[in-house]
């Protein structure tokens, strides 16, 4: 089995080779490994490295809090973090990280992993929430390094759990400790013999705590900046329902409620932001609407903002009353929990079983789930008229929900 997963990552590599040729992504897939062991940093041998491996932005996101809880009780460590992805390596910069050196993670072959975890030598190895490389795992085994699998979330629809799954079960059994986001994880972890395991949670709750605290304080400060002001020129005192990258599957079916609601501000934040889709979203609305890269004055007759930008939703979020996220209709949930922290009601399509996180905030009454144009027009009606929970109240929700990383660094500390 090994020789077949090892094959396989061989052909998955020329894949990415042959469409790089003709997908943007592919080929920055490859430009970003170009040479990759010339281009390694000098490590300074009298710190201790550690490793955290993150699939893309979303699980550095995860990782993120145990990173800064790690450097907190260990401020002479150095942080390496690698991504798969090239939306990873392109948008970590944004965060506040306290990451030394990041990195694409070389293929999955025998002697990439050999060469990168003998060069880097780290004392301790994180992967975040998915991606299990087989190579890099045994590896690490091998060199008796501690292996920790954080903000965990496991299916039962996995390889690991189904009849053909003892190889991928057997590479899961060289982790020194798993830390999952449910009960439902942890189950499934055991009943294949896992037992070194436990609840801690997920750990985006700390990060979107920290980001919106950074931004409060900003307010007090007064250390406001030009964006600030086009949301309040914008909103001239009003609250806006945020639509929260959106797809246009979520767009066709708010667009018509954006239409007949010209009374209520609407912020829309598409996901795919090129020139050719804005034009759809500003035709779709009637030209009733504003880029905010356009935004010169009030605009009073328009009652949509359309974020053609990066980096401004999660800001966005502040101004609004309550918040539509998209990737509910392709399995692909957005960041649910940027906006409740900021105390917003939120709501998505259907498909949210991968995100446990959805399912925490539906049966805690703040989320719901929407598959129409009539059901998001009933949602948002009873929401608005009736507001059945309070700004506080999901906001005293989401902080009862931290802790997860001090929770792990903390167990790791104290030897499990």
């Amino acid at each position: 089995m090994q020789i077949l997963y090892n094959l396989s990552i061989v052909l998955f590599g020329k894949a990415i080779q042959i469409a790089s040729t003709f997908n943007k992504k592919a080929n920055y897939w490859i430009i970003g490994r170009k040479n990759w062991r010339q281009n390694l940093p000098k490590i300074d041998s009298s710190k201790d490295l550690v490793w955290f491996h993150c699939a893309s932005l979303g699980e550095f996101d995860q990782g993120l809090p145990v990173m800064k809880e790690w450097k907190a009780q260990n401020p002479d460590c150095y942080i390496l973090v690698s991504f798969f992805s090239p939306s990873g390596m392109q948008h970590y910069q944004k965060r506040n990280h306290c990451a030394d050196y990041v990195v694409y993670l070389p293929l999955d072959i025998p002697s990439n992993a050999r060469y990168f975890l003998n060069y880097f030598n780290p004392k301790a190895v994180f992967f975040v929430k998915y991606e299990f490389w087989v190579n890099y795992i045994s590896t690490a085994h091998k060199m008796q390094i501690p292996l920790y699998s954080i903000a965990g979330n496991f299916r039962e629809n996995q390889h690991f759990f189904s009849w053909y799954g003892s190889f991928f079960r057997s590479v899961l059994k060289r982790f020194t400790y798993f830390f999952v986001q449910t009960e439902n994880s942890m189950n499934l972890l055991q009943s294949i013999g896992i037992k070194n395991v436990q609840v801690t949670g997920d750990t985006r709750f700390d990060a979107v705590l920290e980001t919106k605290n950074q931004f409060v304080n900003q307010i007090k400060e007064e250390q406001l900046d030009d964006d600030w002001t086009q949301f309040e020129r914008f909103l001239q005192g009003e609250k806006a329902i945020i639509i929260g990258s959106s797809w246009p599957s979520e767009e066709d079916i708010i667009i018509p409620y954006i239409l007949k609601n010209q009374i209520t501000k609407f912020i829309l934040a598409p996901h795919d932001i090129s020139e050719d889709h804005i034009l759809k979203i500003e035709q779709a609305l009637n030209n009733q609407s504003i880029r905010f890269t356009r935004f010169l004055s009030d605009h009073s007759d328009v009652n949509c903002l359309i974020l053609d930008t990066i980096g401004h939703l999660s800001k966005a979020y502040y101004f609004g009353e309550i918040a539509i996220i998209g990737g509910g209709f392709s399995g692909k949930l957005h960041n649910v929990l940027e906006p409740a922290v900021f105390g917003l009601p939120v709501l998505f399509g259907p498909k949210h079983d991968r995100f446990p996180e959805a399912d925490l905030l539906i049966s805690n009454n703040i989320a719901f789930e929407f598959s129409n144009e009539n059901e998001l027009e009933e949602i948002l009606n009873k929401l608005i008229l009736k507001n059945p929970m309070r700004t506080s109240e999901i906001q005293s929700f989401i902080e009862t929900q931290s802790g997860a990383a001090t929770k792990i660094v903390s167990s790791i500390r104290n030897g499990l």
